[in-house]
């Protein structure tokens, strides 16, 4: 019976992997119907062990309420066009040195992906990039590859830098701080060497020829991801002084408040009344705070989604699944703890890249549990293999990162026809290799030395 079962619920998540793929598909309709699936089939095959307060308690709050209070606060920061005005900013003053805009340019967007989603980080600096390099008539095409392999590199850096990373702070109670201090270096080896790497091997060549490009950017809507052409397009008009300098303000304390405080949805929720309160909004003839206006402007998909994979992952749990994932992990690494993370952070890595990520780390969380808590192996190290093989994966394949296509796409409407798939799938898995090497080495390093 139990074999049956964990077909019935693997092929649910297969179909909620499949959704993910395909662009034109509402993915979370699927998502939630294949959890609908396996909830009836466990109940009929395991009627005594499910329940509706074990379904309820299989999700994890903290991350849905958190994720709430950061998309709430990127939408403020999005209204205010606050990093739009940052990045606006850093192109007109380093736009005519071409060395200095690559490497300015790579790395505020890096950081700026630590702390807000790597799709929004795009579409902020992929315009922007494309418009510079149009005016300088120089080629974008390195620009591109360094912001778009950096910005997954970036999440490594904090809890909250993607969505696979808040599920596994929440889960395991790992704070800012813990993520400087173990994977802070990683984050400035790898982050740099490939910036140097870049640097010399494509831009330097591409500042030898003169790049025209084959036509202006389309100001057409960007469909693929429903967003009008007046919101991915950078507007040239600043905004307001005070407007600007309040929010990078505010800013500056969430970040640091995420040091101080290490409940991250405490700080979460904090920060997103103190933007709703600093960024009134027009009432009438006065302003006044508006977070319901926020709300109503946040794409709830992502939220929803997760829930439907806590719940899918429990019903795995139930039948049996995760514990041969577990046994599985556990034979290929003879109870070794650096093998162990060897092959947690290949494993990860190569299903990011074929996968969704965050399926792939709701699947293998329980699995890091087992291998802490009843196995006994130390926790830091495994977590560390984790969160890299997870982050790092997804420049391995294109399609294994969201900001990978969303470059892609942004590179095919403005015709620069060198920035393509093969190209991002040589580069990019150069890259991925390299910085699991770097991972690898890091591993061995943090268990033989610091450990």
């Amino acid at each position: 019976m139990s074999a049956y079962l964990q077909i019935i619920v693997i092929a649910c998540f297969a179909m909620v992997i499949v959704a993910l793929f395909r662009e034109k598909t509402d993915f979370l309709t699927y998502s939630i119907a294949a959890m609908f699936i396996a909830v009836i089939a466990t109940f009929y095959f395991l009627p005594a062990v499910i329940t509706v307060d074990g379904l309820i308690l299989a999700i994890e709050w903290e991350v849905i309420f958190f994720l709430i209070a950061i998309f709430t606060i990127v939408e403020v920061l999005d209204d205010k066009r606050i990093f739009q005005e940052l990045a606006l900013r850093i192109t007109r003053k380093f736009e005519t040195n071409t060395r200095k805009f690559f490497w300015v340019m790579c790395l505020t967007s890096t950081l700026s992906a630590a702390f807000i989603e790597d799709v929004s980080v795009a579409i902020i600096f992929i315009p922007l990039i494309i418009k510079t390099s149009e005016k300088l008539h120089i080629n974008p095409t390195p620009f591109l590859l360094g912001v778009t392999i950096c910005i997954n590199l970036a999440a490594t850096l904090t809890p909250f830098g993607s969505s696979q990373n808040i599920l596994i702070a929440a889960k395991f109670d790992l704070s800012t701080t813990w993520f400087i201090l173990n994977l802070g270096l990683y984050f400035i080896i790898s982050t740099l060497f490939t910036l140097i790497l870049l640097d010399h091997f494509i831009l330097k060549n591409s500042l030898k020829q003169i790049w025209l490009p084959h036509c202006t950017i389309n100001e057409e809507p960007f469909e693929a991801h429903h967003i009008q052409s007046h919101e991915l397009y950078i507007m040239e008009k600043p905004i307001d002084k005070k407007v600007f300098n309040k929010n990078m303000i505010a800013l500056l304390i969430f970040i640091a408040l995420l040091f101080i405080i290490p409940n991250i949805l405490f700080v979460g929720i904090l920060g997103a009344l103190m933007f709703v309160i600093i960024n009134p909004r027009p009432y009438g003839k006065n302003k006044r705070p508006d977070i319901s206006y926020y709300f109503s402007k946040i794409d709830y998909k992502l939220v929803f989604f997760f829930m439907c994979l806590f719940i899918l992952v429990y019903c795995m749990e139930l039948n049996g699944t995760i514990l041969i994932i577990e046994h599985l992990v556990m034979d290929l690494a003879i109870e070794n703890l650096f093998l162990l993370c060897i092959v947690i952070l290949i494993m990860t890595s190569l299903l990011s890249a074929l996968l969704d990520n965050v399926p792939v780390t709701v699947i293998f969380i329980p699995v890091i549990q087992v291998l802490v808590i009843q196995a006994g192996f130390a926790a830091t190290p495994l977590l560390i293999a984790f969160i890299l093989g997870i982050n790092v994966g997804g420049n391995l394949l294109p399609q294994g990162s969201a900001c990978d296509m969303l470059t892609l796409e942004f590179a095919k409407k403005s015709h620069i026809h060198e920035m393509n798939y093969n190209k991002l799938l040589k580069v990019g898995g150069i890259f991925a290799i390299f910085h699991t090497l770097i991972g690898i080495a890091y591993l061995w390093f943090y268990i033989y030395f610091l450990l």
